[in-house]
């Protein structure tokens, strides 16, 4: 069975008007929330073998941030086309995996983990800032999900509600 972790971005900053969407930095709580979210993966048994990210500065900075505190020894793949991608755009990135990966996350932006969400796993649950979703998928190759793209969401962790 695959798993994907699914991540959004931690708390951004709109403090600086200037600055484009795609380069807007986390603020305070984001920078406190991403590490306590690695946290809970080390705790949980959970390190992804690949994480693929948006190449949004606050989503490249959630991911520095949760390495800091999660054994995570993989590679980390910054894509373009995760910043306001679709769901087919993650089930395409999902399809083209290496089976060796058991266990992957995608970091990204609402409202795109919505959306994901409710069609991979019909669950409408919102998803907040920094809140990781545990999705099983029950083939045993990622290009199956080409065939049959459902999942099962195993659990959803929300930062505001562990205790790290």
């Amino acid at each position: 069975m695959k798993k994907l972790l699914l991540m959004r971005h931690a708390k951004s900053s709109w403090k600086d008007v200037s600055l484009s969407d795609h380069e807007r930095p986390l603020n305070k709580r984001g920078k406190r929330a991403a590490p306590r979210m690695g946290l809970l993966l080390t705790d949980k048994d959970l390190i992804p073998d690949t994480i693929l990210c948006s190449t949004a500065r606050r989503a490249r900075s959630t991911v520095e941030r949760l390495l800091e505190t999660c054994d995570f020894t993989g590679d980390v793949r910054y894509l373009e086309d995760l910043y306001h991608a679709d769901y087919a755009t993650y089930l395409d990135f999902l399809s083209d995996l290496p089976d060796e990966a058991n266990l992957v996350m995608i970091v990204g932006h609402n409202p795109e983990m919505n959306q994901f969400l409710h069609v991979v796993c019909d669950v409408y649950d919102h998803m907040p800032t920094a809140a990781i979703a545990l999705i099983e998928f029950t083939g045993d190759t990622w290009s199956a999900l080409n065939d049959d793209p459902t999942g099962k969401l195993i659990n959803f962790w929300k930062p505001r509600e562990i205790d790290y």
